[in-house]
């Protein structure tokens, strides 16, 4: 498959749309729905006419990075780039799902050199701003804060991501038309081992008394009793909800039992 400039021009918007600190997808500039490799894979299917393998392949990439926790400003690994530009290589070089995770977690390392420069670059307009509140100039605070950190944040995504799609996805094509027999099997088997490294973080993460037991009842469901997983999580969102209000004691109660007990209460006092 071939990827023109206006795709990978694309593909790099999608990469920026759903990247930390934008605010036109996200609340409050936190992490945006397209920073997963899911969403931004089955957009970037969309760009390049192929949503379905696009969301197989997005969702290949996601695995690695379910246990994936951005805390203080650090960002050690980029699932957006991983999941956009990867899934635009895989797409382009026709591999499978397994073989696109493995080229697409390197990305995801790589995508923290910009991060790094974003928040490295962006105290010059902190410094601006904060001559701007000893002038007492609302507006230019307001401008700082919002304008210039967007532009630049658009530049150090779209530019890279682009670059990136455009170039070396016929680089991409060119490996792997070498790797054709085993050297592809060996990455094949590497890129199925990586979703059980993001599985297994995530057990860690959920490892606590009352709810590792929820996910054993979801996987007895899923293999034993072979549930679609659509129907599981319609059940496990009708479990949630009565165990969460059974939690919270924050069930309605009926109007005869709350008017009996206040009538009880009365004739007590009555009797005192």
């Amino acid at each position: 498959m071939h990827i023109s400039l206006f795709q990978a021009i694309l593909v790099g918007v999608v990469y920026y749309l759903g990247n930390i600190g934008t605010p036109w997808l996200s609340l409050l500039g936190s992490i945006s729905v397209v920073y997963k490799p899911l969403v931004a894979g089955t957009l970037v299917g969309f760009i390049l006419g192929d949503p379905v393998q696009g969301c197989i392949i997005g969702a290949a990439i996601n695995l690695p990075y379910v246990a994936f926790i951005s805390a203080g400003g650090t960002a050690p690994v980029d699932p957006g780039l991983a999941g956009t530009v990867g899934t635009a290589w895989a797409l382009s070089a026709g591999i499978d799902a397994a073989a696109a995770t493995t080229i697409a977690v390197p990305l995801g390392l790589l995508g923290t050199m910009i991060w790094v420069a974003h928040m490295t670059l962006d105290v010059t307009f902190v410094h601006m701003a904060d001559k701007a509140a000893e002038e007492g100039n609302l507006e230019k605070i307001c401008f700082y804060h919002v304008v210039p950190p967007q532009i630049l944040m658009f530049c150090l995504c779209v530019i890279p991501a682009t670059i990136a799609t455009y170039f070396g996805s016929t680089a991409v094509q060119g490996i792997i038309s070498q790797l054709t027999g085993r050297p592809l099997t060996v990455l094949q088997v590497i890129g199925g081992l990586l979703p059980a490294l993001g599985i297994a973080m995530n057990l860690r993460a959920i490892n606590r008394p009352g709810t590792l037991l929820f996910f054993v009842t979801g996987f007895i469901l899923s293999v034993y009793l072979e549930l679609p997983v659509i129907a599981i999580a319609v059940l496990a969102g009708v479990i949630g909800y009565f165990y969460t209000m059974l939690l919270n004691n924050k069930g309605p109660q009926p109007a005869g039992i709350e008017g009996s007990a206040d009538t009880m209460i009365d004739d007590d006092e009555e009797d005192f």
